[in-house]
C-alpha cells in the first residue's frame, strides 16, 4: 500500500535530517536540498526534489515539479529550509537580506501556495512551517532572520483562517513550530560566552535536541493532532 508523501525542505542536515529519519517509517518522503548529493538514502520510498530556494526561477520550477510529480499522494509539507546570516543590520549587505527573505519566507509561502492547490482538491493535508523562538523574542544581530521567522508565524495563522473560509468541510491544517536553541550546526557556531548567556534564559537548563523537534512534527502530522490548527508550537525549554 502506497504511503502518503511528506515534503521536507532543508533535509540534508540538522532539524530537517532528524525529521526525515523519524518520518521515514510512516511516510514516503520528498526530500529537498540545494544539491542532490547532499541527501542521505533513508528509505525505499524516497524522492528528491532539489533547488536553490533563493533563486526565483529554481523556486518556480521546484513548485511546478512538486505539483506535477507528487499531487496524487502528497499529505504533508514541512517548510524547514532556512539560513541565518548573523550581522549588524548596519553592515548587512542587501544580497544577504534578500537571501534570508527568499529562503526563510518567500519560499515557504510559494511552496505552501502550491500545497494548498493540491490539498484543496482533497480537502486534506498538513503544512508545518519551521519558525524560531527569536521570531517572538528578537535577537541582536539577527534582525532580518528574526523578521522572517516572525513572518512565518503570522503567515501560518492567517493561512489556517483562510482555509476555513474557503472550505466548509476540510481536514487541512496549517501550523508553525518554533524551536529554541537546539544542538545543530547553526548553534554550534555560537561563541561559548553567548552559549552560556542563552543557557541562563532557558528554564529547562539545557539546549534541545533535533530529535525533540522531530517528535513534535511527527505528532502534529498525525491524526492525533487533528484539533491543533493555526497554532505556533514552541519547542524551547520554556525560554522567555
Amino acid at each position: 500500500m502506497e504511503k502518503p508523501k511528506v515534503l521536507i525542505t532543508g533535509a540534508s542536515k540538522g532539524l530537517g535530517l532528524a525529521m526525515a529519519k523519524l518520518l521515514a517509517d510512516d511516510y514516503d518522503l520528498i526530500l529537498h536540498a540545494s544539491k542532490e548529493e547532499n541527501l542521505p538514502p533513508l528509505s525505499a520510498g524516497q524522492f528528491s526534489l532539489c533547488a536553490n530556494l533563493a533563486d526565483k526561477d529554481e523556486l518556480t520550477d521546484f513548485c511546478k515539479r512538486l505539483k506535477n510529480e507528487h499531487s496524487e499522494t502528497l499529505y504533508g509539507v514541512i517548510n524547514n529550509a532556512g539560513i541565518a546570516l548573523d550581522k549588524s543590520i548596519i553592515y548587512q549587505p542587501e544580497k544577504e537580506i534578500d537571501a534570508m527573505l527568499s529562503v526563510n519566507l518567500k519560499a515557504p509561502i510559494m511552496i505552501s501556495k502550491t500545497a494548498m492547490k493540491i490539498f484543496g482538491l482533497k480537502k486534506r493535508g498538513v503544512i508545518i512551517n519551521i519558525s524560531s523562538s527569536v521570531g517572538e523574542t528578537g535577537n541582536a544581530f539577527q534582525s532580518v532572520y528574526a523578521a522572517t521567522k516572525a513572518g512565518l508565524v503570522a503567515f501560518s495563522k492567517s493561512l489556517a483562517k483562510e482555509v476555513a473560509m474557503l472550505n466548509d468541510e476540510h481536514q487541512i491544517r496549517v501550523l508553525c513550530v518554533s524551536p529554541g536553541f537546539i544542538e545543530t550546526d547553526m548553534t554550534d557556531a555560537i561563541p561559548e560566552n553567548y552559549r552560556q548567556k542563552y543557557l541562563e534564559m532557558i528554564p529547562a537548563k539545557r539546549y534541545g535536541q533535533a530529535s525533540e523537534v522531530a517528535e513534535t512534527v511527527l505528532f502534529l502530522l498525525s491524526d492525533k493532532a487533528s484539533y491543533i490548527n493555526g497554532a505556533n508550537i514552541n519547542v524551547n525549554g520554556g525560554m522567555v
